[in-house]
């Protein structure tokens, strides 16, 4: 593990992480299952935070902006020998993939079959631009990129996400697609709306997954406001950003 920097900004982020790890454990004990994965959402905040948390025992990182993700990954990399996991957990348009694929090692908002399309034939050209010597090669280079079905609770469509008895299907031609794995789901409670509900929905949508497909496990659900509702209902992976990170940096 790389030592964390000692200033004022890592002490932040040391104290602001125990708090929300301090709050996983509990929520975890209560439930009675394991804990899940923290995924770090650092979208707006510099590369230097993510060597930060880095530092700190983070593995995981998320963002939703290719072009923010894809200029992080390349600093990071050169700044630890490990690097973190790469989360893509914003909607995703398909022509991005060619640039997901280069950094990400999970892609948490698959929705649609053209993006799934997508998505296996970028990991097919990285992969051959990869062994050729003309990429540095990614995760996917050598690891199939984790998809996770992206599952609407609301009938929200700017917010993306595929329809509940859509899930299956979507996931079987992931899993039938080279390069790909299925991973499992992911969601986000509806605005305005309690969230134990919307996650109580996800969690049956997950279980009928898993019969279909037992290796598709992954619940990736709740955020900083809602993550002990996850985690009480079988979320694997939560998604924390400012309780973490703190308020959103000006941007422009």
């Amino acid at each position: 593990m790389s030592a964390a920097p000692d200033d004022a900004r890592t002490r932040e982020l040391a104290a602001a992480l125990e708090r929300v790890r301090r709050r996983v454990r509990t929520a975890a004990a209560a439930a009675g299952t394991a804990e899940p994965v923290l995924v770090a959402v650092t979208k707006f905040f510099p590369a230097a935070d993510v060597v930060r948390l880095h530092g700190l025992g983070v593995r995981d990182v998320g963002e939703n902006r290719d072009q923010e993700a894809a200029a992080k990954a390349r600093e990071v990399r050169a700044l630890v020998e490990d690097p973190p996991a790469w989360h893509f957990v914003g909607q995703l348009q398909s022509n991005k993939a060619r640039s997901v694929v280069r950094y990400a090692s999970w892609v948490h908002s698959v929705d649609r079959a053209s993006l799934v399309d997508a998505l296996g034939r970028a990991v097919a050209r990285h992969r051959e631009a990869a062994a050729a010597g003309e990429q540095e090669p990614g995760p996917c280079a050598t690891a199939d990129l984790v998809c996770l079905v992206q599952v609407s609770l609301d009938a929200e469509e700017h917010r993306g996400g595929a329809r509940p008895e859509d899930v299956v299907e979507l996931a079987r031609r992931i899993e039938d697609t080279e390069g790909l794995r299925a991973g499992g789901v992911m969601a986000v409670a509806p605005l305005g709306a309690e969230p134990g509900p919307a996650f109580d929905r996800l969690r049956e949508v997950s279980h009928r997954l898993q019969q279909a497909l037992p290796g598709a496990r992954a619940v990736s659900a709740g955020m900083s406001q809602d993550l002990e509702e996850a985690v009480a209902r079988g979320a694997t992976h939560v998604r924390v950003g400012s309780d973490i990170l703190g308020p959103r940096p000006p941007v422009g």
